[in-house]
């Protein structure tokens, strides 16, 4: 009888030596945050990223420039290794300065420049068009109106849901028009194609992006246009008829020689279960990728930099990944799975942090419900660092780990995302913008999601 009633009163014992647990956790993690929040460096390596090397689109110089800058400050932050991983990345040149205008309405000449930018790995127009536009605001409405299209320069009114609070859902319903609109135009005959930049803000600052060509149809031009104008020309085609002049230059060279950036703390306990954090280095041309994702990369060498400044030494190998190419081919995030798959490597965790440097709101997690849940108890340490642990959540560089091992559990950095359409793929995403606290914030999280992952592990 006595044994019956055994369990019962050991369970105070077992709360307490929770207790006693969380407390440890909760002390360490406010360690990390301390050190960060006082002597963080992420904003210094920032401004060094975007003012000293700039815009670095795949297969430019200052890509490459990036790439031997990661490598350098990693090894001064003292990884136990630091190693290139080459990879091919797209060589997209824009080749010069884009233009778009409006020069008719209703039959009268009228000659309005419109704030433009070409489509990442869009093509040249091989000189100016110009020709009669057909707006529609869906796909649906593109295939309706199938026969006024022959000829005709259309443009797609991808506006953002406004009623949409998580701008990441508004963003990815929207993306299409830029994604895939083009070929679904050429398939009617169009001549070009102009979207509503994939912007929140209320500015006219255009805002490019990665699209792709279906084989099957002519590649003709593409370009954003500044939310303003968009909305301008929007309004005058709904009224009348719209006149438009299109040129862009891109083109592609051969495919580039790229690297990622891996630095390394070896496992002292499980040396053969590997955790992986980090962010791309590439960014688009016209601008400084300070959030998108200069503030990635700069978190994932903070954690790094935490780690050893507070003498963490880890239960499993930690991997710190800079990596070549999300824009416009995900190819680093390819060969650093295709890498590891080679390697037979067990990958138990990977973060993202890819969606900007504003005030983290949580750590995403996408794992089995039982998993989650487990994660979840630990919402009460991240609370007092303005997040949580909740479901669903990766990133582009990623996703390709799903191949090396399906039991690996992908997460992601969720800052609030109100403002990062307002700056996403425009001039306006400079070092400028971005607010060192939040930046730092930012890697208390990923710092303190990696401990707990490194001390307990996933199972």
């Amino acid at each position: 009888m006595k044994l019956r009633f055994l369990p019962l009163l050991l369970l105070p014992l077992f709360s307490r030596a929770q207790t006693a647990q969380s407390n440890v956790d909760s002390l360490f993690i406010k360690k990390m945050s301390d050190e960060i929040m006082t002597n963080g460096t992420a904003y210094d390596l920032l401004y060094e990223l975007t003012k000293k090397i700039g815009g670095r689109l795949a297969g430019s110089p200052q890509q490459q420039n990036a790439v031997i800058w990661g490598k350098k400050s990693l090894e001064a932050i003292g990884a136990d290794k630091v190693f290139l991983q080459a990879c091919k990345t797209p060589n997209w040149k824009r080749g010069g300065t884009d233009f778009a205008a409006i020069v008719g309405v209703n039959g009268v000449a009228r000659m309005q420049p419109l704030a433009a930018l070409a489509l990442g790995n869009s093509l040249g127009s091989n000189g100016l068009i110009e020709a009669e536009v057909v707006a529609v605001a869906s796909f649906d409405e593109l295939d309706r109106r199938k026969e006024e299209v022959k000829g005709k320069i259309v443009y797609y009114h991808s506006v953002f849901d406004p009623t949409k609070i998580q701008t990441f859902k508004a963003y990815g319903e929207s993306g299409a028009f830029r994604r895939s609109g083009a070929s679904k135009a050429a398939k009617y005959g169009a001549v070009a194609v102009m979207i509503h930049s994939l912007s929140t803000a209320p500015d006219n600052e255009p805002h490019t992006g990665s699209m792709s060509y279906d084989e099957a149809y002519p590649k003709i031009p593409a370009v954003a246009l500044g939310p303003d104008d968009a909305k301008m020309l929007y309004a005058l085609a709904k009224k009348g008829t719209i006149k438009a002049q299109v040129q862009t230059y891109g083109f592609f060279l051969p495919d580039a020689d790229e690297n990622n950036v891996v630095a390394e703390i070896r496992g002292s306990e499980f040396p053969d279960q590997f955790i992986t954090l980090g962010g791309h280095l590439d960014s688009w041309d016209v601008n400084e990728g300070a959030h998108d994702d200069g503030a990635g990369i700069v978190q994932t060498m903070e954690v790094l930099r935490v780690m050893k400044a507070v003498n963490y030494k880890p239960k499993r190998t930690i991997h710190f990944v800079l990596f070549a190419n999300e824009e416009n081919g995900v190819r680093g995030g390819n060969e650093y799975a295709n890498q590891a798959k080679i390697n037979k490597e067990n990958h138990i965790f990977v973060l993202e942090s890819d969606e900007g440097g504003f005030t983290p709101r949580s750590i995403g997690i996408t794992a089995s419900p039982t998993q989650l849940a487990r994660f979840q108890t630990w919402n009460p340490l991240l609370k007092p660092y303005s997040s949580e642990i909740t479901s669903g959540g990766g990133g582009t560089d990623i996703g390709p780990m799903l191949g090396v091992n399906k039991a690996t559990i992908l997460a992601g950095l969720i800052p609030d995302s109100q403002r990062y359409f307002d700056l996403h793929h425009a001039k306006t995403d400079v070092f400028e913008n971005v607010n060192k606290r939040e930046l730092h914030l930012g890697a208390v999280n990923m710092a303190a999601i990696i401990y707990l992952i490194d001390k307990y592990g996933v199972k």
